[in-house]
This record gives C-alpha cells, sequence and structure tokens, in this order.
C-alpha cells in the first residue's frame, strides 16, 4: 500500500497528470473509470483565481466520483500563493499540488512552474508555509531541474519533505530539455533510494507502454507512475497497465464500440460542463488516439476536428460505427 498522508492507495498506483484543457473533469471521469488511483486537474494559476477570471475558477469543479482528486496550482510568489490555497479549500479536495515544473515560456518566465528550478530556496519556502495554511496534503509535480548542469534533485526532495510535502512527482526532463529526447528516470530512482525519503516518490515522462510501467516499478523501484501524454484519447491505458501488472499479457484491444461510446459520452460530459462551442473544441484532441488504427479513417477524422456543430460531430460517431461495423481492431 501506498499513502499520500492519510489518503491510502493500492501498490503502485496510477495518477492521472494535471494537463492543461485535457484533465478536465469529462477526462478525469472517463480515466477513474477506467482504473486511474489519482487524478489531477488542469493546472490553475493563482494570480488568476485571486482575480476570480472565470476559466481558473471553473477549473475548481471537482465531482465525488472522481477522488481521490488533486487540484494544482502554479505562481511564485508567497502572498498570493497562500490566498489560493484558501481558496482551493474551499472546493474540498482531497489533496493541493503545486506546479514547479511547467516547462512553457509564459509560465516560466513570471518565475513560476520550472521556473522557480532557479530559486530553489524560494521553491521550499513555498512549499513550507502552504503546508502551514491547511490541513490537506500538499505535493509536489517538479523536474530534474533547470538544465543538465543544476540537477539537486535529490537534494530538493528531501527538503521538500522536510517542510512538509507527502508525496514528489518527478518529470524525468529538465526545463531546458522541454519534452525532447527521452526521461531520464535514473535520478528519480535515487530520490527513492535515499535512506531519508519516506514520502512516495512517483516518476513521470514516458510511460507510454504497460512494458514502460512495470520497468518503473520493478527495475527503478518507484512509488507509483504518473500517467500523461498517453492516456490522451485513451483512458484505457491505466486499465491495461493494471491487465498486464496482473496476467503478465496484454489486454484484448479495445474495441470499436467501446471506443466510439467513451469518445460520444466524452464530447457530452465536455458540452454539459462547459457548452457547446467549448465543448466540441476542447475534446477534439482526443479523437486521433480514439480511433487510432482504423485504416481509412482520415475523412472522419477531419470532420470531427473541423466541425463547430455538436450535432455533426455525434452523427460522424454514428456513421463510423455503420461504416465500419465490421472492422476487427488490431493488437
Amino acid at each position: 500500500m501506498v499513502k499520500i498522508d492519510h489518503i491510502e492507495l493500492p501498490d503502485f498506483p496510477l495518477l492521472l497528470a494535471p494537463m492543461e484543457d485535457v484533465s478536465d473533469p469529462p477526462f478525469r471521469a472517463l480515466c477513474k473509470e477506467q482504473g486511474a488511483d489519482v487524478v489531477y486537474t488542469e493546472f490553475i494559476s493563482s494570480e488568476g483565481l485571486i482575480r476570480d477570471a472565470a476559466k481558473s475558477v471553473q477549473k475548481l469543479d471537482i465531482y465525488e466520483k472522481e477522488r481521490p482528486v488533486g487540484i494544482q496550482i502554479f505562481g511564485a510568489e508567497l502572498e498570493p500563493m497562500l490566498q489560493t490555497v484558501d481558496i482551493v479549500e474551499r472546493s474540498n479536495p482531497d489533496i493541493i499540488d503545486i506546479n514547479f515544473g511547467c516547462p512553457v515560456k509564459k509560465v516560466v518566465c513570471k518565475g513560476a512552474g520550472a521556473g522557480i528550478l532557479k530559486d530553489i530556496d524560494l521553491m521550499v519556502k513555498l512549499t513550507a508555509e502552504m503546508v502551514k495554511r491547511t490541513k490537506l496534503p500538499i505535493t509536489v509535480k517538479t523536474r530534474l531541474g533547470w538544465d543538465q548542469d543544476s540537477i539537486k534533485i535529490v537534494e530538493v526532495a528531501e527538503r521538500l519533505q522536510d517542510v512538509g510535502c507527502k508525496a514528489i512527482s518527478i518529470h524525468g526532463r529538465t526545463r531546458a530539455q522541454m519534452y525532447k529526447g527521452s526521461a531520464d528516470w535514473k535520478p528519480i530512482a535515487q530520490v527513492k533510494n535515499n535512506p531519508r525519503m519516506h514520502i512516495p516518490v512517483f516518476g513521470n515522462g514516458d510511460v507510454d507502454t504497460p512494458e514502460k510501467a512495470m520497468e518503473m516499478r520493478d527495475v527503478y523501484g518507484l512509488d507509483g507512475a504518473m500517467i500523461g501524454r498517453a492516456s490522451i484519447g485513451n483512458p484505457w491505458f491505466f486499465k491495461q497497465v493494471k491487465h498486464f501488472f496482473k496476467t503478465g499479457q496484454h489486454l484484448s484491444p479495445i474495441s470499436l464500440e467501446e471506443r466510439v461510446d467513451a469518445a460520444r459520452r466524452h464530447l457530452q460530459m465536455a458540452i454539459d460542463w462547459k457548452g457547446e462551442k467549448l465543448g466540441v473544441f476542447e475534446t477534439r484532441r482526443h479523437y486521433t488516439n480514439y480511433f487510432k488504427g482504423i485504416p481509412h479513417f482520415k475523412d472522419y477524422r477531419t470532420r470531427m476536428v473541423t466541425s463547430d456543430e455538436a450535432a455533426d460531430v455525434f452523427a460522424t460517431f454514428d456513421e463510423v460505427l455503420e461504416k465500419f461495423s465490421d472492422y476487427q481492431v488490431a493488437e
């Protein structure tokens, strides 16, 4: 069993990573149904929450069926971050996660996200003060360091633990790498193997097959895996990993009916949550993976990602079921 503070999780839990315009309530619900053990919201700007910006406030929406759920926030200034903790508490999440890893320029240039990796003392101070501000467990998501020459993740993780951080998720790249090259899990294993560490250490980055999840568990000895891009349009990834762990075999391919049903439910939940225009727009990125591997599918996919009317997208789903009814999903 793995514990984040008082929250009990199974051995080697699978966590849905916070992803901008991806980890919204509809997608989190689908991932939860398919075996995600903890889900995280999209990251939320502390400044946006304090200004009561509509988009930031909407990201606080969480539902009972998602639990345990973490709300992730980012910022680089102490007072706004503390005010944000107070606001987030009112949504009653199970966890508050601090984003110290986002590499995007508009976040980094404000000293937030991975930008704070240039000032480890501030990173530790912010964490310490936020821990004092709330009874909810505070966790951290970060990267190995700012660049290859400044990797001090073993020391950083220990310091965060010492000020009260209850778990740490580490992406196996530096900020300088962005998402290029391969994630390096060895430094994450060094954090886990530090005899002073006693909080869960979760790995993140390039876990895109059940075999890689098993490698992270059995070779690198980490406490769990945080899954990001591999889950986009593929909420079944969590179920696939767990099946592989249990049986050593790959789960049977997801049927066309299941894919269409998930896409249809995803779109409907998105419309119910954020309205037709945004619901249609923000669900588009998932369709490539929902229907990956189906031959001669380009025209249907194009219609799905260019239609502005929900009715047109739903009609395309129906057409796909009819057109490809005899299609056997390949391994």
